[in-house]
């Protein structure tokens, strides 16, 4: 324990040293401004004004009026009487055109002078907008007709003008503003670019005000041009890699119809290939449209790339860790990724192969790992190899593979070792907003697996050894939702599992249960939920466990920083009916980093009394 207080103030010092030295590029830290400008001529106020509007109005004009914008200024660049004097006739008109981009085309504006308390001019405007101009009508329209599209589950439109209509933004009974007119004919015109005519434009736009019924009669009508059609893919950046690798993920079969999202998805499977820092795709619109180009750009990563970082958990303490990349191993499309982990609790070293994937996106993975843990007075020595296939595409991750594990956990009272063959496959859907910092949809994973183990166990109260050999089925499932509620961003997540096993010495540990820790029981020691035996605690053949969070952004010159309150909850155990909940309640503070979610939480355990500290921590040079 002492070990572990000492790195995590050593850790703590890094960090704090780290933020302070990055504090100076951070706009409230910065200098004011340069030498030169701190030494130029102070401004002063060369008038008073006062403008009396309803919010946000009153906001508008002060922004945006010669009046406001003149009203400071050095002492030597004092604008003249007369010069005032013009501004002053000139602020009606300009604060009625103004007020007009808000839709209200029939305001009352009035400008006043006299002599302000402190000797200096005094101008004050008084404004009564009048009824706001709301939408009468919308009508979308084409210059020529447009071909049906493939309607999809986003998007379930058949007809090109139907889906234009529906996402149209500025829709019947709104009010009248010309920013949100001027958004609502450019989205338009995005959708139909990216939606098989990038040469659309508009053929004509007109809002037609109707200053008696105060309304506003809006039509547009679109030239759309030719529809256009995917041609040959033509790559640039290859050096290192081979381009068989890119046109394997394309799914685009020539002459099929453009469009800009099918695009984003092929360039996101190209640099889900881990080959590539960057990519871009589009087409050459300057060519044919009945066969246009498809041109990828990409920008490669090396092939050997080595990362040393250090990190500390709550789970497992302080770590050092080492990260090697192969991007072409002896030469063939297959990736190697090493990872070596050293910290007092946890010591780790694993080798994964992946081959480039083929035509439908199936990639060959090979694996092998080795692993000390120390946590709850044990230490739990396991090894695993595997090999199988995945998937990943936007929505979905599919994995299935093949896995020989062997797990021995010793301590004072209870020692057991178990090895198995196991079976498993995995499957992931996720709707989200950001994959790595979610703030809306859901996700859902579920595994199933089965195997046969060989196990034994001592126990240090009763003399000999227990064994067992036998079969086995496993089940897990874990849900995720992210929702935004008003200015808060919360998030719950539920999962629960089984190991069908008449007798859970069979099977190794890392295959069954335990809860408590960062991303279980907040509250809790890691991995010291579960069933006892001898005083120890033993993985479960159950889990069920959940919890609910709120963050809200602390300050708004930094939104990346949030607080958090949440309420953990779980057990795993033997049996359904020995599940006993146990709950932690606390707070944190958590940073949305480029590169994930840093989380520091302080959570009281309600069953054990304790208050604990949970920290998330890792940097990367």
């Amino acid at each position: 324990m002492k070990s572990r207080a000492a790195w995590a103030r050593t850790l703590s010092m890094l960090m704090l040293v780290s933020l302070l030295g990055g504090c100076a590029s951070l706009p409230f830290f910065g200098k004011d401004a340069d030498d030169g400008a701190s030494r130029a001529e102070p401004q002063v106020a060369l008038y008073e004004l006062e403008v009396r509007a309803p919010d946000p109005l009153r906001r508008l004009l002060l922004d945006y009026l010669d009046l406001a914008r003149f009203q400071n200024a050095p002492a030597s660049e004092a604008i003249t009487p007369a010069e005032l004097e013009r501004l002053a006739a000139a602020a009606p008109a300009q604060a009625r055109s103004l007020l007009e981009t808000e839709g209200y085309f029939e305001a009352d504006v009035k400008v006043t002078r006299s002599d302000g308390a402190a000797g200096l001019p005094r101008i004050e405007i008084d404004v009564v907008p009048g009824p706001r101009v709301v939408v009468r009508s919308v009508a979308i329209d084409s210059a020529a007709p447009l071909a049906p599209r493939l309607p999809t589950r986003d998007e379930p439109w058949r007809d090109r003008l139907d889906k234009l209509r529906a996402i149209w933004s500025l829709r019947e009974g709104e009010p009248f503003r010309q920013p949100d007119w001027n958004s609502a004919k450019n989205a338009a015109l995005g959708a139909l670019r990216g939606d098989g005519y990038p040469r659309a434009e508009w053929q004509s736009t007109n809002a037609r005000i109707d200053a008696v019924e105060r309304t506003a009669a809006l039509s547009v009508t679109v030239e759309p041009g030719p529809l256009f059609h995917l041609g040959p893919i033509r790559i640039e950046g290859t050096h290192r890699y081979d381009e068989a690798a890119i046109r394997r993920v394309a799914q685009l079969p020539p002459g099929s119809e453009y469009s800009e999202k099918r695009l984003l998805d092929f360039q996101e499977r190209v640099l889900k290939l881990g080959l590539f820092e960057g990519a871009s795709i589009d087409i050459d619109a300057t060519g044919p449209p009945e066969a246009a180009p498809v041109v990828v750009k990409v920008k490669e990563l090396s092939q050997h790339q080595a990362t040393i970082g250090v990190g500390y958990s709550a789970n497992t303490g302080p770590r050092v860790s080492l990260e090697h990349w192969d991007r072409k191993v002896f030469g063939q499309n297959w990736i190697a990724h090493t990872t070596l982990t050293l910290g007092p609790d946890l010591k780790s070293l694993g080798t994964e192969f992946t081959a480039y994937p083929d035509e439908n996106l199936w990639r060959k993975l090979a694996a092998a790992n080795i692993e000390q843990l120390r946590s709850a007075d044990e230490t739990r020595n396991s090894w695993r190899v595997r090999s199988g296939r995945s998937k990943d595409t936007t929505d979905f991750e599919r994995l299935y593979y093949l896995e020989a594990s062997y797990a021995r956990v010793e301590s004072a009272p209870l020692t057991t070792s178990s090895n198995a063959l196991f079976f498993n496959y995995q499957w992931l859907h996720r709707e989200l907003d950001n994959i790595l910092l979610p703030t809306t949809g859901t996700a859902l994973g579920l595994q199933g697996g089965v195997g046969y183990g060989d196990g034994t166990r001592e126990r240090s109260d009763i003399p000999g050894v227990e064994t067992s050999r036998e079969p086995f089925v496993r089940a897990y499932a874990r849900f995720n939702a992210y929702r935004r509620v008003g200015s808060w961003f919360a998030n719950a997540r539920l999962e629960g599992g089984q190991v069908f096993v008449s007798n859970p010495i069979a099977v190794p540990d890392p295959i069954l249960f335990r809860a408590g820790g960062d991303n279980s029981v907040r509250g809790y020691e890691y991995r010291t939920l579960g069933p006892t035996i001898n005083g120890a605690v033993v993985g479960g053949r159950v889990l069920l466990t959940g919890n609910i969070e709120f963050e809200h952004v602390l300050l708004d010159r930094l939104p990346a920083l949030l607080g958090a309150v949440f309420v953990d909850a779980g057990d795993a155990a033997d049996r359904w009916k020995e599940i006993h909940p146990v709950f932690g309640y606390g707070v944190g503070v958590h940073y949305r980093s480029p590169v994930g979610p840093l989380r520091l939480d302080v959570a009281y355990g309600q069953a054990t009394r304790q208050v604990r500290l949970h920290l998330s921590v890792g940097v990367a040079f």
